[in-house]
């Protein structure tokens, strides 16, 4: 069972890789506009993300962290925790060491950061 969802998780990463790949967010009415900016003219720690992603299956990593450098900085943290995730039952002291509550904190005190940061008008 357990097999099959992933094999299902696979499928839709790969069909939305396609899509981010074949069509740009920044010119296709496709992609949503984030609520937070539209609401309130100020950028949310995610913003620029779909872009992002169209940038980097491009290979330019130079646009995407200009456009989300945190974002960008983060991925092989995500990548690292998928696999800490993956072998979780093979590997549990690793994930009793990755899931600690002091880097959740520090994780979340550097997206605030960064939230505050990006909208900080240039001087």
């Amino acid at each position: 069972m357990m097999k099959r969802k992933g094999i299902w998780a696979g499928i839709a990463v790969l069909i939305v890789g396609l899509i981010y790949f074949f069509f740009n967010p920044s010119s296709n009415a496709l992609f949503p506009k984030c609520p937070f900016l539209v609401l309130t003219g100020l950028k949310c720690p995610g913003c620029g993300s779909q872009r992002v992603i169209h940038n980097l299956l491009h290979f330019n990593v130079i646009e995407a962290a200009r456009l989300n450098l945190l974002l960008v900085l983060s991925l092989p943290i995500v990548a690292f925790l998928l696999y800490v995730e993956a072998k979780r039952r093979t590997k549990p002291d690793l994930y009793t060491k990755v899931h600690r509550i002091k880097y959740i904190w520090i994780y979340f005190g550097i997206v605030i950061a960064w939230w505050i940061g990006r909208n900080i008008p240039d001087i």
